[in-house]
């Protein structure tokens, strides 16, 4: 799975990388060292190919009958056929920058990854040392996503019917969320999880936003030209968010 990343690159190298722009009326763009679920990130929609927009992390599909319970991940082998993720995969795709993501093995499994011990040896779910995954000169890089739009259900009831008044949200507007596409992993993260985020290839990241059969963009990238080494469990913490969290630890 990938339930965390980081995304510190400048943003002008950012824009350059992606051709695309932060909008000058948004906050401006600051580093992430711990992306997590819940949180507003900038991605690029297949609807604004230009443009980094920020949506919620956990996609809320928008038949839901509320905002909660957002799905992060969604496999690429079943994204078609899932009722949650179905629409979205045929007409809302999104590229989800970043420059490494984190997985997690567990404690006990102390030898460095890279040893001659086999892959499902250090294969693990939910253990506890981090170990963040990137390319070897941290560029940064486009996880293959898809986002949806959900309203809130309006009713008027009672007075408020009468004087305009809405209940149930008449505050709020459209929710917009994302998630994340994971595939089989290849060698090197194999060695920590049995799943990885789906990183295109660059020359087929526009493809991804507006093929109409994009199935083939989502091979598990190789690993020749990615590391992973163990850092912080200050990374734990989503509210830690800080550049000491990508350093080396020994695990």
């Amino acid at each position: 799975m990938c339930g965390r990343y980081t995304l510190f690159v400048d943003r002008e190298e950012l824009e350059e990388r992606f051709d695309a722009r932060f909008p000058d009326s948004e906050s401006p763009f600051e580093p992430r060292y711990n992306a997590a679920p819940g949180q507003e990130l900038p991605v690029i929609t297949n609807e604004e190919p230009e443009e980094f927009r920020r949506l919620e992390w956990g996609l809320i599909p928008s038949w839901a009958d509320d905002d909660s319970g957002g799905l992060i991940n969604a496999r690429a082998e079943t994204v078609d056929e899932k009722p949650s993720f179905r629409a979205a995969y045929e007409s809302r795709r999104c590229l989800v920058p970043a420059d490494g993501f984190y997985e997690w093995v567990e404690t006990e499994e102390d030898e460095r990854i890279g040893d001659s011990r086999s892959s499902s040896d250090l294969r693990s779910d939910g253990g506890q040392q981090p170990y963040r995954v990137a390319f070897e000169d941290d560029r940064p890089f486009a996880m293959a996503g898809l986002w949806e739009r959900w309203e809130p259900e309006t009713t008027q009831s009672g007075l408020d019917a009468f004087g305009g008044g809405l209940e149930g949200g008449a505050d709020e507007g459209p929710l917009e969320t994302f998630t994340i596409l994971t595939t089989e992993p290849n060698d090197l993260v194999a060695r920590l999880h049995h799943r990885m985020a789906v990183i295109l290839e660059p020359g087929r990241e526009r493809e991804w936003l507006t093929a109409d059969d994009p199935r083939s963009c989502l091979q598990p990238y190789p690993g020749d030209d990615l590391r992973a080494y163990p850092v912080s469990t200050a990374v734990n913490d989503p509210s830690t968010d800080e550049p000491s969290l990508v350093e080396p630890v020994d695990p």
